[in-house]
C-alpha cells in the first residue's frame, strides 16, 4: 500500500476497530483499540497453527461486533532475522 502519511492517519476513524499482533514463533497476542488508543477488552493469545488463528479471526468479529465498529485494521509487527555466518 503507497500511501503518505496524512492518507495512513485517515484510515483511523471511530468506526474502525485497530488491531496489533505481537507476534512471536508458537504464540501471538492480539489488543484491540479505538482512534483514540482506547483499549477495547482483554489481550487474546493464540497459537501458530490453523485452530489458532480461527479463534483470532472469530474474536476479531466479535470484537467488531461488541464495539460497533465497521471496519477492521490489523497490523502485525514484521520479524526481521539477520543471519551473519562467522
Amino acid at each position: 500500500m503507497n500511501c503518505t502519511q496524512n492518507e495512513k492517519l485517515n484510515q483511523f476513524t471511530p468506526h474502525t476497530l485497530i488491531v496489533g499482533v505481537d507476534i512471536a514463533k508458537f504464540k501471538h497476542v492480539a489488543r484491540a483499540q479505538d482512534d483514540r488508543r482506547k483499549i477495547l477488552g482483554k489481550a487474546l493469545t493464540f497459537t501458530n497453527t490453523k485452530e489458532g488463528f480461527d479463534v483470532f479471526f472469530a474474536w476479531l468479529e466479535e470484537m467488531q461486533h461488541k464495539h460497533e465498529k465497521a471496519d477492521v485494521l490489523v497490523g502485525m509487527e514484521p520479524l526481521y532475522i539477520i543471519y551473519k555466518p562467522s
